[in-house]
């Protein structure tokens, strides 16, 4: 048996799967960001920890003393984040969040001192990254930084109170633009940037490789026996593609969770910053992936649900599919969080364009399934802009329970979609692969296998030339609406 666990964005997962790759038994636990200013976003990690630990034992209720033949732990989760700790590892202030756009002015502070910043770490400067937010730290709250001895990310504060080590994988270190990405090692180059040393930073390791072993109270308290290994795991995005064996060259993956994410395997590192596309280590040796994201994806959809008065987002969705299309639908840009790819800007927000007397929540609500798709068109437009090679894509998250969603993606793009079995749980699964992997039970071939697919979505030729033309529509939007964003965001 190997459990896997992801930290994600609103909610802690994990999966106990055994020798078959089946799924056993599974839980989740809600998370809530708190942003206590406009453009922040934060989470307690203790919060985290008291979910996962809730997770892990609710599955010790299903399965009872199953839990002693767990041989490995995998850890996913949010990218980016910067959990900061004291020299007793005592957290000192809340976590700043991958989807915190605070740091804008310390992103082009770094891009003009290191104008070798992208080469390095494959990425442009941006809030998101861990980085900037500690620049930003160091210079509005001085006191804190003055006291920081580690640099954690998300999942690894929990490796910690979980094994006490200080540990992380390539494919999240990647995310903080403090790595040296063709190389796979830190860069004291780009550490220096921002005060800091290698003495703040985890170990690095492949995400198959053991970082330790639980410890004997958390191991009685899960039911587990004594010595189970924690491997490093991975980023959320990379386990998501590690758990439907996105490893090779070519191999596309779409992820529509809180965020959207367009993944891409490749063999060698091929940054192309210049359309914002992400260029990381990927969870396993000698191996990278390309990677657009879109900040708001199904969280948009959370938001006109609330927005519209629907009990759900399920029930949001149902009422959309089940209703033609409306004669005039808006165009919605879904930056409500600001956005990545192509345009790295945290000042960007959201609009409805195109209200008129006839636009009722049904034509809201396909507006912004329309805009996420139109989101995703232009992450894979990003990466083909940089010669990326995609052969196929597989789709997975909580916005695979949407057909109309999938049937819209699917004719936008003009491509055909794989939905893989159990999409939303892709990276807890990915999690408990790289545990086996690190438990020495079975190599990359034998256990990164593709899933039986749930479906397959192929574009709609009645949809892909109406989407089309709104698609244009929906590019000309940004450029028309920039240095008003621009201005809302330095009154704020």
């Amino acid at each position: 048996m190997y459990l896997g666990i992801d930290l994600g964005t609103s909610s802690v997962k994990a999966v106990l799967v055994d020798h078959a790759q089946n799924v056993v038994a599974q839980a989740s636990v809600a998370l809530t960001c708190q942003r206590p200013h406009p453009n922040w976003s934060e989470q307690d990690p203790e919060r985290w920890w008291e979910a996962m630990d809730q997770a892990v034992r609710v599955i010790a209720q299903t399965v009872g003393d199953s839990m002693l033949e767990v041989r490995a732990i995998g850890l996913s989760g949010q990218m980016h984040g910067a959990t900061l700790l004291d020299d007793g590892d005592r957290v000192l202030r809340p976590a700043i969040l991958w989807n915190d756009g605070r740091s804008f002015d310390e992103c082009r502070d770094l891009t003009r001192r290191a104008p070798q910043l992208a080469a390095v770490s494959g990425n442009l400067a941006m809030p998101g990254f861990t980085a900037p937010k500690l620049l930003w730290v160091a210079r509005h709250e001085p006191e804190v930084f003055s006291r920081v001895a580690r640099v954690l990310l998300p999942k690894d504060y929990l490796r910690l109170r979980m094994c006490g080590t200080y540990a992380t994988d390539m494919s999240d270190a990647a995310g903080t633009l403090w790595l040296d990405v063709a190389k796979r090692a830190w860069s004291d180059e780009l550490l220096s940037l921002t005060e800091l040393t290698q003495a703040h930073m985890p170990e690095l390791h492949e995400g198959s490789e053991t970082t330790g072993t639980a410890l004997d109270a958390v191991a009685a308290r899960w039911g587990l026996r004594k010595g189970v290994v924690v491997a490093a795991g991975a980023g959320d995005n990379a386990a998501g593609a590690i758990g439907v064996g996105v490893v090779k060259p070519g191999q596309g993956l779409i992820s529509l969770g809180t965020s959207g994410t367009y993944f891409v395997s490749s063999a060698a590192f091929t940054p192309n910053p210049e359309a914002a596309v992400h260029a990381f280590c990927h969870a396993l040796p000698d191996t990278w992936h390309q990677m657009s994201v879109v900040l708001s994806a199904a969280s948009c959809i959370d938001w006109c649900a609330k927005l519209c008065g629907f009990e759900s987002a399920s029930d949001c969705l149902r009422e959309a599919g089940a209703t033609p299309a409306p004669r005039n639908v808006p165009v919605f840009l879904p930056y409500l969080a600001g956005e990545r790819t192509p345009h790295n800007d945290s000042h960007a927000r959201g609009v409805f364009f195109g209200l008129d007397h006839d636009t009722d929540r049904v034509a809201l609500v396909r507006s912004v399934l329309e805009g996420i798709c139109f989101a995703m068109a232009d992450g894979e437009r990003a990466l083909l802009s940089g010669g990326t090679r995609i052969d196929d894509v597989l789709v997975i998250g909580g916005g695979t329970k949407s057909q109309l969603l999938l049937q819209l993606l699917a004719s936008t793009l003009n491509r055909g979609l794989g939905v893989a079995d159990d999409a939303a749980l892709g990276p807890a699964f990915g999690a408990a692969r790289l545990a086996r992997l690190s438990a020495g039970d079975g190599d990359m071939h034998d256990v990164c296998t593709r899933p039986a697919l749930a479906q397959s979505i192929e574009p709609d030729p009645t949809l892909v030339a109406p989407l089309a033309e709104r698609y244009a529509r929906y590019r000309a939007l940004y450029p028309a609406l920039q240095s008003t964003f621009a201005h809302a965001g330095v009154s704020a």
